[in-house]
């Protein structure tokens, strides 16, 4: 079984569609902040596309995922980066997303090759999770301004560690294990073409490029119009009494 967790109006084709509110793409209506009422080891696929940042609890809701899911079962989650003021100014957006989320969701890290970097936390004192999602590979969608091809892979790296709003979006593709899964085995796994948000292309798209035409010269006055200045001092009405020419006597 493949489950689109918050399909809303746009279920993904050939998935079952699970959402808080019904309509006619929704197959189940449930609350998945309550659980998920799939019978466990029963999923294949889970496509969570922009709903996972609205849930109360996100590490219970990943319990829910991992318990529903078989071993090796990819769970692909589009949201909106957490380093974005469009996003931070959001009340609705409980949950954040970056490069460090990965870390979160395993108790033993392993950094895809040819993947962003998710850096490492040295200061994380936190408790172990009860599940593993194995990063396959992890994707930044960039704002327009910072699109593909106007800055190479190295510049886009260090803006993003220096400011914000760079970012508009990650995608990860998790593998999720309940067995023995060789360093081998996930290697071959990271390589493969998998199932994304069906808009991930067009977030792809690159920055529109922009003709500036020459401005046409402009036409020379024939002769320089005196300069105004109508904010200096007004000159002040004369109150000098012109005195009059007396009447002449008849």
């Amino acid at each position: 079984m493949k489950v689109d967790l918050g399909c809303g109006e746009h279920k993904h084709k050939h998935f079952y569609g699970i959402d808080r509110i019904g309509g006619p793409e929704v197959d189940m209506v449930c609350d998945i902040n309550d659980g998920i009422p799939l019978p466990d080891q029963s999923v294949e696929f889970v496509m969570a596309s922009r709903s996972l940042p609205y849930v109360n609890d996100l590490l219970a809701v990943m319990s829910e995922v991992h318990r529903i899911c078989v071993h090796k079962a990819i769970v692909c989650i589009l949201s909106p980066y957490a380093h974005h003021f469009r996003h931070m100014s959001n009340p609705h957006l409980k949950q954040k997303f970056d490069e460090y989320t990965p870390r979160y969701f395993t108790n033993r890290f392993h950094q895809p090759p040819g993947s962003p970097l998710s850096p490492n936390v040295p200061s994380y004192t936190g408790n172990s999770v009860p599940f593993e999602f194995r990063l396959l590979r992890m994707e930044f969608f960039y704002e327009s301004p910072f699109s593909p091809p106007l800055y190479e892979q190295d510049e886009l790296d260090l803006l993003l560690q220096l400011q914000p709003n760079v970012v508009s979006e990650i995608m990860y593709h998790f593998v999720v294990v309940k067995k023995e899964l060789s360093v081998d085995e996930w290697l071959w796994m990271c390589n493969q073409q998998y199932r994304e948000p069906q808009w991930a292309d067009a977030l792809r798209q690159p920055a529109p490029t922009v003709i500036v035409e020459a401005a046409a010269p402009e036409t020379p006055m024939p002769f320089h119009p005196p300069a105004l200045d109508f904010y200096g001092p007004k000159p002040l009405k004369s109150t000098k009494t012109i005195p009059r020419s007396p009447k002449k006597k008849p």
